[in-house]
């Protein structure tokens, strides 16, 4: 429960900054907004100017409000937030210069792109404070009297080898190697590599939990694999300076959305390619919140940098050229710019609802694949066993 409670805190967060960009936008632009809203309706409660006294008047439930100033309003369904901008369908009221569908296309797109815009600055700022606070990194042997927590840990395991078979994990920090104490990466290789063929006990701290673990370093090696089979670094908490962090915040923001995109790129051409390993690679909500548990067990920093690859998700999924996305929206707007007039405003929110029902249906045959996969079901039908 504490973890779907994390997951909706997240969750909300993003899409309120998303719809925050829309919001800031289009008031930059002189377009109104009825109604500016923490979560989605029934409202709770909203606040607003009144347009004759000038004074801020509050409205209790979801009664209509005859005035011409936004609504800033919380509701019940805490999952994000929502801005109704005027004009937005371009059906209605278009001739008012505070109407979203009097602007220029550029001005629209700049409307419709400033979520998108948001999520990337809001991974950006996350980033920024997981690298402040700080999180394990490679470090040089060198370096080892910098930190006063630098220790030799698991960065890769490869499959049928003697460590994966020992239940060894990335991650793990090596403590004891047969009650020796591991101080340095050079100690660990000569130990294995002098132990061939013998059972040792290797013992590891797992975020928090200490396990010793058995098995034999093989004989005969693989190419490129060790006698165990795993690869290790020295690894120290590195913690980086408000302008440092802020600096490299922004690099890292755009490798991981450029290796998102490329992830993307090759998950369309394999759909094409005729492979069927696509689908198998989505996760829904439900998966999500078992990694949001994940990375709530191992700490803050851990969490922050997980909500900042969710944002960045986000902002790459709302960019496609999509149906219901804001970059289906952006689509219609390049179309009308080259047909050098509107759209059908009827044919074009039908096309937004299709492809709105269809992205719904994607999302429920996910979460029934997640649910499988995590074996909701069998867990659910235990509680009456």
């Amino acid at each position: 429960m504490f973890s779907i409670l994390i997951f909706i805190v997240v969750l909300g967060v993003l899409v309120f900054v998303h719809e925050l960009g829309h919001f800031l936008t289009a008031k930059f632009h002189g377009i109104h907004s009825d109604e500016f809203g923490f979560g989605f309706p029934p409202r709770l409660a909203g606040v607003y100017k009144d347009d004759e006294s000038g004074r801020y008047r509050i409205v209790w439930g979801s009664r209509e409000v005859a005035t011409k100033n936004t609504i800033y309003s919380l509701n019940w369904i805490p999952l994000g937030g929502f801005v109704k901008i005027k004009g937005e369908d371009g059906i209605d009221i278009t001739e008012e210069k505070d109407s979203l569908a009097e602007k220029s296309a550029w001005v629209r797109i700049q409307v419709t792109v400033a979520g998108v815009v948001m999520n990337l600055i809001m991974a950006w700022v996350l980033i920024a404070i997981v690298l402040m606070i700080g999180l394990p990194q490679p470090i040089e042997d060198s370096e080892a009297d910098k930190y006063a927590d630098a220790r030799v840990q698991i960065m890769a395991v490869a499959p049928n080898t003697p460590a994966a078979a020992m239940g060894i994990q990335p991650g793990d920090v090596i403590k004891k190697i047969d009650g020796t104490e591991i101080a340095s990466v050079e100690q660990v290789g000569t130990y294995i590599k002098n132990h061939k063929g013998q059972d040792i006990s290797v013992e590891v701290n797992r975020f928090g939990k200490e396990l010793t673990l058995h098995g034999t370093p093989r004989t005969e090696v693989k190419e490129g694999e060790g006698a165990l089979g795993i690869s290790y670094s020295l690894t120290a908490t590195v913690q980086h300076g408000f302008f440092q962090a802020i600096a490299k915040g922004f690099v890292t923001t755009w490798t991981i959305t450029f290796a998102i995109l490329g992830a993307f790129g090759d998950m369309i051409a394999s759909l094409f390619g005729g492979t069927s390993s696509t689908a198998g690679d989505l996760t829904g909500p439900v998966g999500i919140v078992y990694l949001t548990k994940q990375m709530s067990d191992l700490g803050i920093a851990y969490l922050l940098q997980f909500a900042a690859l969710l944002s960045i998700n986000l902002a790459i999924i709302n960019i496609l050229p999509i149906p219901a996305l804001d970059g289906g929206r952006i689509l219609f707007i390049l179309i009308e710019k080259i047909k050098g007039r509107p759209m059908n405003q009827q044919i074009e929110n039908m096309i937004h609802q299709i492809g709105f029902t269809l992205l719904l249906l994607l999302m429920l045959f996910v979460t029934i694949k997640d649910l499988h996969t995590f074996k909701i079901f069998e867990k659910i039908g235990g509680l009456f066993m």
